[in-house]
């Protein structure tokens, strides 16, 4: 059977249930998990020797905190992460996950910084994690991302986006023409309705699905090789 491509509400609805009474997972951990499938993946695609340099683009939300972790985790595995986000977050747990980069001395650029000091980065950068935007975007793209996103597509770097790329809408893909084009995918949980007509590497990660949900939402996922955090998709899978 084929894999099975999430609405919006279908997403929601499992993050809700690996997170309540059922699947008695918390934020902490999924967040963990997810930002260590990135940072597999990534580094899976492009190695450290010669892409060594990845700036992480965060969001506000639970996307951006997978990201922080991402980070963290390719600094642990020897790349040179730097964090860039357009707006952080407010919540305690993104506070706490922006300590740990700034413990590890991954270089964070503030909302408060100059363009220059972006374009700068970028020039520098190897490659690129997309963790701006998560499943639950709607277009239009609003001030400060619209820049953001502009600048991350003029700089012509490889791009690996989670779950979503940013300016994506979940269920209709980048319809807008205002998204990003990466050329790898990490898709959390199950992948998106909005990705089934993308056509670049696409990596399955979050290796925390009870078979019982699995199974409840006909999720069809792929077996996980060995104890790899992530699974490559076939390029002719489909719904």
């Amino acid at each position: 059977m084929s894999i099975r491509f999430l609405t919006a509400q279908l997403a929601q609805q499992i993050d809700e249930e690996l997170m309540n009474a059922v699947g008695a997972f918390s934020l902490d951990q999924l967040m963990e998990l997810a930002g260590l499938a990135c940072a597999q993946a990534l580094s899976t695609v492009y190695s450290k020797e010669k892409y060594p340099k990845v700036l992480v683009c965060c969001g506000p939300g639970n996307q951006g905190g997978d990201g922080l972790v991402a980070a963290r985790h390719l600094g642990m595995f020897g790349y040179e992460p730097t964090v860039y986000m357009p707006k952080p977050g407010s919540k305690d747990i993104y506070q706490r996950l922006q300590k740990q980069c700034i413990n590890m001395d991954i270089p964070i650029i503030p909302p408060s910084a100059p363009s220059e000091e972006l374009t700068r980065a970028l020039r520098s950068s190897n490659v690129i994690l997309d963790a701006i935007f998560g499943f639950s975007f709607k277009p239009p793209v609003r001030a400060p991302f619209d820049d953001a996103l502009e600048f991350i597509s003029a700089s012509r770097l490889p791009i690996v986006s989670v779950d979503i790329p940013s300016g994506w809408d979940v269920e209709f893909g980048n319809a807008e023409g205002v998204g990003l084009n990466p050329d790898a995918l990490i898709s959390l949980t199950a992948p998106k309705l909005g990705v089934q007509h993308f056509r670049g590497r696409h990596f399955l990660g979050g290796r925390f699905v009870p078979k019982a949900m699995q199974e409840k939402f006909k999720l069809n996922l792929p077996e996980y090789p060995g104890f790899d955090q992530i699974v490559e998709l076939p390029r002719n899978y489909r719904m």
